[in-house]
């Protein structure tokens, strides 16, 4: 743009920036509301330790296997992706938005060439048409709208930045829990496996000895029935472990497949359990700021609704040449100019404008409601954790004690019944308790380490600061304030 143009267009910048600057923008501003929390968790561990947040806290269990499939899971997981697709998406909505309040300038060019009809004994009228105008245009936001929507496009923005952090806690707890599942079905397959092996050769002794007249074809019967039960087991479990690694195998952001194995679930080891305080969830947990920036948005729109109430003001001005010839335009006789400013003020709308502000005005109890509830949500679910890890520890001691016992009971009633002082029935009821018992303390140490994940993921833990989330260029740039 020629600096002529520019020095024309000067004025009505000036003019609209001094009414804008003086502007106050209409509806509530924003306040974090007060929220009651508790003072200390109900089941906090007398055990726990401070823990930094951005902890990579599952190397905790000591699994290469495991570290592995989490930063797989990072640079690969769909879900991952589309949050950070998402962020890059309200980013440009935030700058669409923030763009009305700065002045739109433009530039036309343009030429064209006509012949007219001519009149009866003269020549046909042939001319050239050229122009180039520079144009500029500009809402001044005396009420606020335009910074009310701003305001609420920056919000939008920084809530799908929680939801993208919030997307990577739970991908990283899925990938660990779903890890740990994976490791309980591989030692259930054990122990599953075992006993089949176990019944086999109680079933060919058996045969050995109903072929000899020693036992009858009741008690062969029952041992092939206990047989086909392990053998049942085993497919039964068989079948989890695929159906598991295809859920990780997903996770990964691949196609379905068998999962590498690391340590066993005996083996892994336990992370600490981390203490914290009830208000520090307002800060760190991404739904609960991702619900907050929901509130802020619809604290905004209250403004940008109610602001249509009053009129809105718009400056426009060109200034450029016309000629018949390209040369011409640079002579003075060719400059053009035009400025105008124009007020529309609503009068009767038929209630389009208070329906608006009810809307909006509801909305906003809607979000704060959200608000309050996701935040009791954070709470009950860092008790529940909480209480899991310490009740589940207090389970598997016991689950424990009693296949210690139940061996015990296996062996002596195995030693009774070839004695002869005990039925086969007592040897059955022996075998299948302590096989219920070696599932049931598998799978309590699964639960227990997967307790654990729940309650980090519960405090918030898995975070990174937006400069390191993968995918999130915009979240880098510090947002412009409105």
């Amino acid at each position: 743009m020629s600096p002529k143009i520019m020095r024309a267009l000067k004025p009505i910048v000036l003019a609209a920036s001094t009414v804008w600057l003086a502007a106050c923008a209409v509806g509530p501003d924003y306040h974090r509301p007060t929220v009651e929390t508790p003072s200390t968790y109900r089941f906090a561990s007398a055990d726990a330790e401070v823990v930094d947040t951005s902890l990579d806290w599952w190397k905790q269990f000591n699994d290469p296997v495991l570290d592995d499939l989490v930063t797989k899971a990072l640079a690969q997981n769909k879900d991952l992706g589309i949050a950070a697709a998402r962020v890059e998406e309200y980013y440009g909505r935030y700058v669409v938005a923030r763009s009305g309040l700065f002045p739109q300038v433009g530039v036309n060019f343009g030429g064209s060439r006509s012949r007219g009809v001519p009149a009866p004994g003269y020549p046909p009228l042939v001319g050239n048409q050229v122009q180039l105008q520079g144009v500029a245009s500009w809402e001044i936001d005396l009420f606020g709208r335009l910074r009310r929507l701003t305001e609420a496009a920056r919000a939008e923005y920084l809530g799908t930045q929680s939801a993208q952090q919030a997307t990577r806690i739970s991908l990283i707890s899925n990938v660990a829990t779903s890890y740990l599942q994976l490791r309980d079905y591989d030692n259930q397959l054990t122990i599953a496996q075992q006993t089949l092996e176990s019944r086999d050769g109680t079933v060919k002794l058996f045969e050995a000895r109903f072929a000899g007249g020693v036992v009858s074809q009741l008690q062969l019967s029952q041992a092939r029935s206990e047989y086909e039960s392990a053998q049942a087991s085993v497919y039964s479990i068989q079948k989890q472990i695929a159906q598991q690694e295809d859920a990780i195998s997903l996770l990964l952001g691949q196609n379905p497949g068998p999962v590498p194995r690391g340590k066993s679930i005996a083996q892994l080891s336990v992370p600490v359990i981390p203490a914290g305080l009830p208000s520090s969830l307002l800060e760190r947990r991404p739904d609960i700021q991702q619900a907050e920036q929901a509130l802020i948005a619809a604290n905004a729109q209250i403004g940008a609704a109610r602001a249509q109430y009053f009129p809105e003001i718009s400056l426009t001005g060109m200034f450029g040449a016309a000629s018949t010839a390209l040369s011409g335009l640079w002579t003075g006789p060719a400059r053009v100019w035009s400025f105008a400013g124009a007020v529309s003020q609503p009068i009767f709308q038929g209630g389009a404008i208070a329906g608006s502000v009810h809307s909006a005005e509801a909305a906003h109890q809607e979000a704060l409601l959200s608000y309050e509830q996701t935040i009791q949500q954070a709470f009950a679910d860092v008790e529940d954790a909480l209480v899991g890890a310490t009740r589940t520890q207090d389970q598997l001691e016991a689950t424990t004690r009693q296949v210690d016992a139940l061996t015990q009971y296996t062996s002596l009633a195995r030693d009774l019944y070839e004695g002869g002082y005990t039925s086969y029935l007592e040897v059955l009821d022996a075998e299948r308790s302590l096989f219920a018992a070696q599932i049931q303390q598998s799978q309590l140490q699964d639960q227990r380490l997967a307790q654990i994940v729940g309650l980090y993921k519960a405090l918030g833990y898995g975070w990174t600061p937006p400069a390191q989330a993968a995918g999130a260029n915009a979240a880098s740039q510090p947002a412009p304030q409105s």
